[in-house]
């Protein structure tokens, strides 16, 4: 039996619920934020994946630092790991679609960038496989999940796990988050030329 349309009123009770309940989480994404800021500033690259829904954040947080968010200010270095169409079918036919972002970490990733990866049950197998890879490199690790945080919790150097069940309420607050990522990165000062990228 198909469980009955919630209505719009319902959905936005239940949004004001979870994000009551996403306060406690605000050290967690300041620091999370913070780590970003400070490996951009220091010519880091922001890594980031994810699959469905969850590929459409980590694409939207990538673009806005390559192009702009609010103000005006230099393109920052950041690379989403699913945005290839072509890497993606080449790396899924040759490996397997659970290494479909660990081989971009391989590729891409240097001690002292950051990869944030999106997953709202944190059992995404191959989020959790870039995870794995990032971490012998120096990359440090943000995830943003939900539910219970699934495989992925206790993994990461930041961790950020809403607390509900719901995907589309985790998505939506995954966004907000996201977006207050940006908020810290526009209001930076920064200089014309960043430091070269760090090497391992």
């Amino acid at each position: 039996m198909v469980a009955p349309l919630p209505t719009f009123t319902q959905s936005l009770e239940e949004l004001r619920s979870v994000l009551q309940a996403c306060g406690a989480l605000a050290p967690a994404v300041e620091a999370a934020g913070a780590a970003i800021l400070a490996s951009l500033c220091e010519g880091g690259t922001l890594l980031t994946c994810g699959n469905g829904g969850s590929a459409a954040d980590a694409l939207h947080l990538s673009e806005e630092l390559v192009g702009r968010y609010r103000r005006e200010r230099r393109a920052l270095r950041s690379v989403c790991l699913n945005a290839d169409p072509t890497a993606i079918t080449c790396i899924c036919n040759d490996y397997g679609y659970e290494h479909v972002f660990s081989r971009g970490v391989e590729a891409l990733g240097r001690r002292g960038d950051v990869l944030v990866g999106f997953t709202t049950s944190g059992n995404s197998a191959n989020v959790l496989a870039a995870f794995a890879a990032a971490r012998p490199l120096g990359v440090i690790t943000v995830l943003l999940a939900g539910k219970d945080g699934g495989k992925a919790r206790g993994t990461c150097d930041h961790e950020i796990i809403v607390p509900s069940a719901n995907t589309a309420r985790i998505q939506e607050v995954h966004t907000l988050i996201l977006h207050q990522w940006l908020e810290m990165i526009d209001v930076h000062e920064w200089p014309s030329v960043l430091p070269a990228a760090p090497r391992h």
